[in-house]
C-alpha cells in the first residue's frame, strides 16, 4: 500500500488531510456539533421522560436508560456518514480533488484521511450525546473496551459508507438519497427504541442481518451489560462489512470512479 521510501511523505500528507477535515467540522461547529446535541435532547425529553415514564422496565433498566446506547450510536453513525459524504463531494464539486490527484499522495492515504475525519466527528458527537444523557439518567459502563471498539468500528464503517456515496454522487441530491431511504429505515428498525425479543419470530430473524442492530446491541451490551444478540456475531458482522466497504472504496479511488474524466 505504502512503500518505505514514501512512508514519511505520506504520513505528512495524512496529517495534513486529517487536520483539514477536523478543522472543517470544528470551524462550523454550530452546523456539525450543535444540531445533533439539540436533537438528542428532544429525544431524551420526549421518548425518555414523557413516553418512557409510561413504559415498563426492559431487562431491569428504565426505558430512558435502555434507549441511550441506541441514540448515541445513531448520532455516531449518521454524523460519521454525513461528514465524509459532504466533505468528499464538495472536494469533487470545487475541483480541489484534481490537486489531490496530481499530488504524490496515494489513494490509500486519501481513503484513510477522509475515513478518520468522518469517524472523529461521529465519535465526538457520540461523546456529546453521552454527556447530555447524564443530565437525564445514570448510565453505567459495564464493558468499556466493548464500548470503545464498537464505537470506533461503527464510526469508521459509516464514514466509509459516506465516502462511497460521495464517489458515486453526481449532484447534491444524491448525497441525501442513501441516508433518507436506507440508513433511516435501518436505524429505526435496528433496536434503538425497542428490544428485538418483542418482535414476531419472522421479523426477529430478518432483523438479525441488520448491521445497525448488531452495532446498537453490541454497544448496549458494553454500556448496560444486556444484549439480544451474541456480541461476537455483532462484531463479526460489522467487521466483515467494514473490510468489504474499505476495499470497495479503495478500488473506486484507484479506478478514479466519479473522479477522473
Amino acid at each position: 500500500m505504502i512503500s518505505r521510501t514514501g512512508f514519511y511523505p505520506n504520513l505528512i500528507a495524512l496529517q495534513t488531510l486529517l487536520s483539514k477535515e477536523i478543522l472543517r467540522f470544528m470551524r462550523i461547529w454550530s452546523q456539525t456539533l450543535l444540531p445533533p446535541a439539540i436533537t438528542m435532547c428532544l429525544y431524551f425529553i420526549i421518548f425518555g421522560k414523557f413516553i418512557g415514564s409510561q413504559i415498563q422496565h426492559i431487562d431491569g433498566y428504565a426505558y430512558i436508560q435502555y434507549i441511550v446506547p441506541g441514540l448515541v450510536m445513531m448520532s455516531v453513525m449518521t454524523n460519521a456518514y454525513a461528514n465524509t459524504a459532504s466533505s468528499f463531494f464538495l472536494t469533487k464539486f470545487n475541483k480541489s480533488i484534481e490537486e489531490m490527484l496530481v499530488s504524490p499522495m496515494s489513494n490509500f492515504v486519501t481513503l484513510i484521511g477522509f475515513m478518520l475525519g468522518g469517524a472523529l466527528r461521529g465519535i465526538l458527537v457520540g461523546i456529546i450525546v453521552i454527556l447530555i444523557s447524564l443530565l437525564f439518567t445514570h448510565i453505567p459502563v459495564m464493558h468499556p473496551f466493548t464500548v470503545f471498539f464498537m464505537a470506533v468500528l461503527a464510526a469508521m464503517m459509516f464514514s466509509l459508507g459516506g465516502l462511497i456515496n460521495a464517489i458515486y454522487a453526481k449532484r447534491f441530491d444524491d448525497i441525501s438519497f442513501i441516508p433518507t431511504f436506507v440508513l433511516t429505515p435501518l436505524t429505526y428498525l435496528g433496536g434503538v427504541f425497542y428490544s428485538v425479543d418483542q418482535l414476531p419470530p419472522l421479523w426477529r430473524s430478518i432483523s438479525m442481518f441488520n448491521p445497525v442492530l448488531a452495532i446498537v446491541d453490541s454497544f448496549r451490551y458494553g454500556l448496560l451489560g444486556i444484549s439480544d444478540l451474541n456480541i461476537y456475531f455483532g462484531f463479526g458482522l460489522v467487521s466483515a462489512l467494514f473490510v468489504v466497504m474499505f476495499f470497495w472504496a479503495w478500488t473506486l479511488l484507484k479506478k478514479g470512479v466519479g473522479i477522473k474524466i
